[in-house]
């Protein structure tokens, strides 16, 4: 069992529709308010802590035991942890791995997040899974019980959270060390991009410009980049129509394009498709999609609220549905009939993950080679 202290601090998830759940906080000492979701991965809870996707959000990891192989600095995806809070049901309170001497209660208390163990994780996942996404607050209490009035106080707290626009928060994290290489031009539009991104296209020779997540058009194509690639990152795709209409503007000059993930909704978004809010998301790296152009099934990581969603407009712009779901139907993934655009919804770099779909880069860059040859 979690042994975070001699003296143990009680927390309580309380969230919006009035449930609770007491157990020992970890990490930081201080309260947070947030969506709550699940992730479903076995392994890969630091890359999910330094994912700037979870901006906003508190994840509940559904495997009991969080911690054991410790904390490294080989396997982030960011220079800090950006989730409001970890719920785990067991913290290792010692971490067994060669790189690693560093606890998660202790990683997480250096960048003020709090955590919350010995909750009933099974409990709280199957309430999201019921109703969706809730939001909620995780808050000190004095014992392992919380009273009536603190508990609807904290829920009605929960229920008045408004999340604001996130990326501005997260982007321009970007590895301050770039490789240098003579291979095509890529720009980055940081959305809250995971180093896995940047890595995959430096491991195939590309030269990656990093851009904040409003670049214009006219800044983007002021570089002369060989493609543009549209990263993840936090929050509700509707609300950001800066990165939207820089999209078109790329869309209308015939850059190579790839979007991945918030980056796939921008760019269903830009060519006339609508997003809305999934039940409660995709977060795991389990998740099996096909490819419609030729049958095959990848398993993939991914971590999302939203999804594009199959409209007209979207189709009569030139769109197909290029990737699906084969857990609940939803869009994957986009490729233009005339364009040179792929988007995927899913994380191909498969950080954490499995390597299944790595093969979108290749695909994107061979885009990028094709284009610059015909120019």
């Amino acid at each position: 069992m979690t042994q975070i202290s001699s003296s143990p601090r009680w927390g309580a998830l309380v969230l919006e529709d009035g449930s609770s759940f007491v157990g020992k906080m970890f990490g930081a000492e201080a309260e947070t308010a947030a969506e709550v979701v699940f992730n479903t991965g076995l392994t890969g809870y630091q890359e999910i802590c330094t994912d700037p996707s979870y901006r906003g959000q508190m994840v509940v990891m559904t495997h009991p035991q969080i911690g054991n192989y410790g904390v490294s600095d080989r396997v982030r995806e960011s220079d800090q942890p950006w989730l409001a809070a970890l719920i785990v049901r067991d913290a290792s309170p010692e971490p067994h791995h060669w790189d690693s001497h560093t606890t998660i209660d202790a990683y997480l208390s250096e960048f003020g997040i709090p955590g919350l163990a010995e909750v009933d994780t099974r409990a709280i996942t199957r309430r999201l899974r019921m109703l969706g996404t809730l939001r909620g607050v995780l808050a000190r209490v004095p014992g392992r019980q919380i009273d009536l009035v603190t508990r609807e106080s904290l829920a009605e707290r929960a229920r008045a959270l408004t999340l604001p626009v996130m990326v501005g928060e997260v982007s321009g994290h970007t590895p301050s060390m770039l490789a240098e290489s003579d291979g095509p031009s890529i720009a980055v539009v940081d959305c809250g991009v995971k180093w896995s991104i940047v890595s995959q296209l430096e491991k195939r020779g590309a030269r990656v410009l990093p851009f904040p997540w409003d670049v214009s058009a006219e800044t983007l194509m002021d570089a002369r980049p060989d493609g543009v690639l549209i990263a993840n990152g936090p929050g509700d795709p509707s609300l950001l129509d800066a990165p939207v209409e820089t999209a078109k503007r790329l869309l209308e000059s015939g850059t190579p394009l790839l979007g991945i993930c918030l980056g796939h909704q921008i760019i269903g978004r830009a060519g006339g498709g609508e997003t809305t809010r999934l039940p409660f998301g995709h977060h795991g790296a389990n998740h099996p999609i096909k490819d419609e152009r030729n049958g095959r099934v990848y398993i993939t990581s991914q971590n999302h609220e939203f999804q594009v969603a199959e409209t007209r407009e979207l189709l009569e712009s030139g769109f197909r549905v290029s990737h699906r779901s084969l857990n609940d139907g939803s869009v994957e993934g986009l490729v233009h009939g005339e364009l040179p655009v792929r988007t995927v919804q899913f994380h191909p770099e498969g950080g954490p993950g499995p390597k299944d779909a790595a093969t979108i880069f290749d695909e994107f860059l061979s885009l990028v080679r094709i284009s610059a040859e015909r120019h």
